[in-house]
């Protein structure tokens, strides 16, 4: 990689200010932790944080306004103009019952200070003034070499904060690094007490892990590859091993496919990124070999929705995120049959709010398996001519019109209903009356209702590349 150096612009004018102010005063004031990794890496600082000698109050009384976040921890948020930035007094850290954080701090040295954090990567100081990089760790070295690696005894760090664990996976994926193998023997030791953090803490990094790293599926490799994945997502981890038909997925099993999938998104959000992880979910619990010798993984999707569920639910994700990601992995097979679809019905989809996500989870899936995009041309065209006409007309017929039509209350209604509105879609009719005509006769006639737009009926036929993406 290149030689790391801070540019002048790397950090906030605001928060230089800030550090200046208090080297005036007599204090040290070095930036912190990973907005020194970012600059010497060339990356944009997100958030910088100030360390100092100073005491809080001493902190305080220089930046009127100040407030104390974690006084007990030596943390002040102090103002500079429409700026705030966490300014912490340089502190040891004295055990860690919870193995989430200290029992007690005492404040110290900067070399303390820098030892007490996670990865020597993360343990930097720069000192804005002289314009020095300070490093107690050995940081830059491990910068130059591309690697995670724990400060002083990787199983110590682990054991004060068992959240470190996914936080070296998650730098090692976003940066594209290696994991030292001395701490990834220490995460492959200890990966069961990931199970001691909270399932929040456990879904906000899984979540940074899989949207910011360049190639979220390398990172899914390093979770397996540590064991900790057996721990936070053991029906990711049964993936792995379970074949698939070679003529559709030459690339390997379910889990190669899922890695690859996950490297194939684009630009993802949470939903996506969760929809690809979680797609296949259901194939393990559903794999079978017929007589002929052929794989099949018979309602894996429907399966697969009903684990997506249990899943963010066990890692509390919010509705919206849940709902989103098992609306996508319950539909996801659904472009197996989209050349055969009514206008109608792809209209309808096309509707979806969640459309363009699931568009974007088939490209994956098929950029990892067997590498065909028609389908995914054709429904994007579909969207396209979607978003450019006005939006949806109000269905003339109501489902208690069609109770009333003799249809009793069940699902039965809906189908009725949905037909009811692709025949007015598809400009059948002229008129509500007439569809009203044509739909009552139907049902008094003892007609079976067509089949859902969600499902349509087909014959029978051989199984398409997708059929078992």
């Amino acid at each position: 990689m290149p030689e790391p150096r801070i540019t002048p612009t790397a950090f906030d004018p605001a928060a230089r200010h800030a550090a200046e102010r208090l080297a005036e005063a007599g204090f040290l004031a070095y930036f912190a932790g990973g907005c020194v990794r970012d600059a010497l890496l060339g990356r944009t600082c997100k958030d910088t944080d100030i360390a100092t000698n100073a005491s809080p109050d001493q902190v305080a009384a220089l930046f009127p306004g100040a407030r104390f976040i974690g006084k007990s921890f030596g943390v002040t948020l102090v103002p500079v103009g429409e700026r705030h930035f966490e300014v912490a007094t340089f502190r040891r850290d004295i055990g860690s019952a919870d193995g989430r954080r200290p029992d007690a701090v005492e404040f110290a040295q900067p070399e303390e200070d820098a030892k007490r954090r996670d990865f020597t990567i993360n343990g930097l100081f720069f000192d804005p003034v002289s314009g020095a990089v300070v490093d107690y760790v050995g940081g830059i070295t491990d910068l130059r070499a591309g690697r995670i690696r724990a400060i002083g005894d990787p199983r110590a760090r682990f054991r004060e904060d068992h959240l470190r664990m996914l936080r070296a996976v998650r730098f090692a994926g976003t940066l594209l690094f290696d994991i030292d193998p001395e701490t990834a023997d220490a995460i492959r030791s200890d990966a069961e007490a990931i199970l001691r953090i909270s399932a929040e803490r456990i879904l906000q990094e899984l979540t940074r892990t899989f949207t910011e790293s360049p190639r979220p599926g390398r990172a899914l490799m390093l979770l397996r590859e540590t064991g900790l994945l057996r721990y936070v997502l053991p029906e990711v981890d049964a993936m792995a091993g379970v074949a698939q038909p070679p003529q559709f997925h030459p690339e390997g099993d379910v889990f190669v496919h899922t890695a690859l999938a996950l490297d194939r998104m684009e630009a993802p959000d949470p939903a996506l990124a969760w929809s690809v992880l979680l797609h296949d979910v259901g194939k393990p619990p559903t794999y079978s070999v017929d007589a002929n010798g052929h794989i099949r993984f018979q309602n894996h999707a429907a399966v697969g929705a009903e684990l997506a569920e249990a899943i963010l639910r066990r890692l509390r994700a919010s509705n919206e995120l849940r709902e989103a990601v098992v609306h996508a992995v319950r539909h996801h097979m659904r472009f197996v049959d989209w050349p055969r679809m009514k206008s109608a019905t792809r209209r309808r989809l096309a509707a979806h709010p969640l459309f363009p996500m699931e568009l974007a989870l088939h490209k994956a899936d098929c950029l990892a398996s067997h590498g065909m995009l028609d389908t995914h041309a054709s429904a994007q065209e579909e969207l396209a001519r979607f978003r450019a006409e006005p939006r949806l007309p109000d269905p003339w017929i109501n489902g208690r019109e069609i109770m009333a039509m003799g249809v009793p209350e069940g699902p039965l209604v809906g189908v009725w209903r949905r037909a009811a509105f692709d025949a007015q879609l598809e400009g059948r009719f002229a008129d509500r009356d007439a569809l009203a005509t044509w739909l009552r006769d139907e049902i008094q006639r003892g007609a079976q209702p067509p089949a859902a737009a969600d499902a349509p009926t087909l014959p029978r036929r051989a199984p398409s590349p997708d059929s078992s993406a």
